[in-house]
Parts: C-alpha cells; structure tokens; sequence
C-alpha cells in the first residue's frame, strides 16, 4: 500500500500554484519522515487549529478575536505524524453554517470539475484543493454535508465517519451532536490510508453486507438525475448483492430536515451566541438570517425536536442493523451555477438537506462516490452504513473501483 501511495502521492513539496483559491493561506509543514501516509500532501480546513497560525473560520471578526492556535488540531497532528505534508488551510463558509462554498469576505473557490458552478461548502477549499490536484487528500468537516456535499459537486469521494469516531479537539465546532471529521480524496485508496490513520481499529468489514436502496430519497431527485447515477448503482447491486427497496422515514424526509434545523441551530447559538452578541460580526447573506433564526429558537421547540431525533435515531438502527448499507443520492444535482440568485439556492439547499440530514441525526458514517455527470458537472452517489461500518463503505468503494477498470469477475 506504501508504494501505491507514493505513486499517487503529489511527492516533494514545491511552490503552490492555487489557480482555484483554495487555501486561505499557504505554508508547508513537513509531516514525519515515514509513516503510512509518507508522500502525500493535504490540506486543513480553516476550522482545524495549526500551532503558530490563526483559525479564521471563515470571517474577519472571528480571526481578529482568537490568537493563534498554541497547538495542532488532533485530526492534523495525526496526518502529520503518519507522514503526510500539509500546504496549508483551505477556505471554508462562516463559522461553517453553509453548504454551498461562497463567502462573502474571502470569495469563492472555483470548483475545478465545473468552474461555472459553486464548489459546496462549507468544506469548499478543501474540496477546491483536492480536485485542481493542489494536495493529495484535504481535511473537513461535516455538520449537516459540508464534506457530503462538496465531494459530489467536484467529483471527489468524502466521507464523514460515525460520529464520535475520530477525536474533534483542536476543531472549531459548530453543532457538537453533529460535527465529525471528514476528508476528501480523488482516490479511494488515499482515503482508505487516511481512515487508517484517523480512525484505527474499530468493527471489520462486514462479510457480506446488505443492500438497500432508498426509496423516499430517490423521489426527491429528478428523472435525469436517477439515470445518471444508474449505472454506478446498478454495478452496486453486482458487486454485493440485489439491493432491496427502503424508506428511510415513514413521512416525508422533509420532516427529518425540520428536526436537524432545530436541533443544529440550538446547538450553534449555544456554541456562538455570546461571541455574536458581543462582537456583532459582518455575518454574509445566509448566515446572518440563520443565526438569527437561531437565537429564536425555543426551549419546548428543542425538546419537540430532540424526542423526534430519537425515535428516528431508533428507526435507522432497526433499519440498518449492524451490516445494511443504503444507496442514496450524494446531492440533488449537479452544483448550482456561481451566479444562480438567493432563491434558487436556499431551494437547492434545502432539498440537499432533505438527502444529507439522516446521517447526521443518526450520527451515522455515509461516504460519497463520484458516480457521473450531468449538464456538464459532476453528480455523486452515496453510501450510508451502521456505526462503525467506515471500513465497510471503503471497501465497497474499493470494489466498485476496481471492477470500473476491470472486466467483472465477480469481486
């Protein structure tokens, strides 16, 4: 596995060239000299701290009243001891409470697979990073999609681990019961390595694991979309085994997403309401109106929701055992064009949430997979698994690669 990595890897580190204004700043810090990850490079999300640098977050205010970190993230710390180099922090939207990579202070990263369109967010340089070949994989988070999301607009895999699974410390948060650490890669096997860095040992792979598709998911998705996506999903089907259909939730998935929003704003204004009462911040459209949204938010409004968590929480379990894997769509679509207006995204955000809210209510890992394209841009499909089953997902991943190159075997 070494030395396929250091075939993939980027090599020595030379002079960036962000052509796509990924990095909201640039600077090399050499990992060990050896370790699983020697020979790749990787970036951080301007969440994670890097000692000596400031965690900026995504706006101003936020970097003009915190120092500078006097200590690496976990998740960096980790990457850099199992020898990967980091080039620096890549952009992210504010404080992270935006899925689609524009922010209003500092721009927005072109998305190399589709320049024309948004790279998602709040991951947006990370993803930017690894698509233009920048870095070899990249650190992100994910709340509600910011990994999920971004990896399906630039074509990338992503994946966001089991909740609790890799350690967060060092990470800005913005809804604890949410945020996990996620990463990108072009190559399924460098996500692999990274999983064995961040998140060592754990369950095995499951044997033999079942299939399912989600019904309720795939309605919320346009004809086109579903045909794009077949042929990946189709060789799923191959590769494990007949997928049955599913419904995910015994109502519309729209009513998971009102459960996320309520839960995920309590927890941000609980998290950043005194820093914003205090320092008044230049919040960009989207942000602003959602963090005001969420100081309204009530006590009885959180109870309401957070007894709804559980029962679905429950209902997944059930649904998914310790070996069910669902096939869902990564996104609704290919990314939003760059200059689509305000109504246009919030609709688009809003049906994403639908498709990415499960997994974080459930705290369960999902991983993204470049699948095809649409319009010219790229479309994902997705993977979402048991706790715990991360390595599951890889390894179908792996499989589902292998036999894209191969003639089929019956891997």
């Amino acid at each position: 596995m070494k030395g396929l990595l250091r075939r993939l890897g980027s090599g020595s580190m030379g002079p960036l060239d962000d052509r796509v204004g990924a990095f909201v700043e640039a600077f090399d810090l050499p990992g060990a000299g050896d370790g699983p990850l020697a020979g790749l490079t990787f970036g951080a999300k301007d969440l994670f701290d890097v000692a000596g640098h400031r965690t900026g977050c995504g706006n101003p205010t936020w970097a003009a009243t915190h120092e500078p970190a006097t200590a690496h993230a976990r998740a960096v710390a980790l990457c850099l001891d199992a020898g990967a180099d980091l080039r620096g922090k890549t952009h992210t939207d504010e404080l992270a409470y935006s899925l689609m990579g524009a922010n209003a202070h500092y721009g927005t990263p072109v998305n190399p697979a589709a320049p024309d369109r948004l790279p998602g967010g709040s991951s947006s340089g990370s993803a930017a990073a690894v698509a233009a070949g920048l870095v070899d994989f990249a650190l992100g988070s994910d709340t509600g999609g910011s990994v999920r999301l971004p990896a399906s607009f630039c074509g990338l895999y992503g994946l966001r681990p089991t909740h609790g699974r890799i350690d967060v410390s060092g990470m800005v948060p913005l809804a604890p019961s949410f945020d996990a650490v996620g990463w990108f890669a072009a190559s399924v096997w460098v996500m692999s390595s990274v999983a064995g860095v961040l998140s060592p040992g754990g369950t095995g792979a499951a044997a033999r694991p079942r299939l399912f598709v989600a019904a309720d998911a795939w309605s919320l998705v346009e004809p086109r979309v579903a045909e794009a996506l077949r042929p990946v999903s189709d060789r799923l089907s191959e590769i494990v085994g007949p997928a049955k259909p599913l419904r995910l939730s015994e109502g519309p998935l729209s009513g998971w997403r009102e459960v996320f929003r309520i839960c995920q704003a309590a927890e941000a204004w609980a998290v950043h309401g005194d820093w914003i009462t205090a320092r008044a911040p230049d919040f960009g459209p989207g942000v602003a109106e959602r963090f005001a949204a969420a100081s309204r938010i009530t006590a009885d409004e959180v109870a309401a929701a957070q007894a709804r968590r559980s029962d679905l929480r429950q209902r997944l379990s059930g649904l998914l055992g310790e070996d069910g894997v669902v096939i869902l769509p990564a996104s609704p679509g290919p990314a939003p064009r760059r200059d689509a207006d305000p109504a246009t995204l919030d609709a688009y955000r809003g049906a994403a949430l639908s498709l990415l809210c499960p997994a974080g209510l459930a705290g369960l890992p999902q991983l993204s997979i470049p699948a095809g394209r649409l319009d010219g841009a790229p479309v994902g499909l997705s993977l979402l698994g048991a706790a715990g089953s991360e390595r599951t997902l890889l390894q179908i991943a792996e499989r589902l690669e292998v036999c894209r190159t191969l003639p089929y075997t019956g891997i």
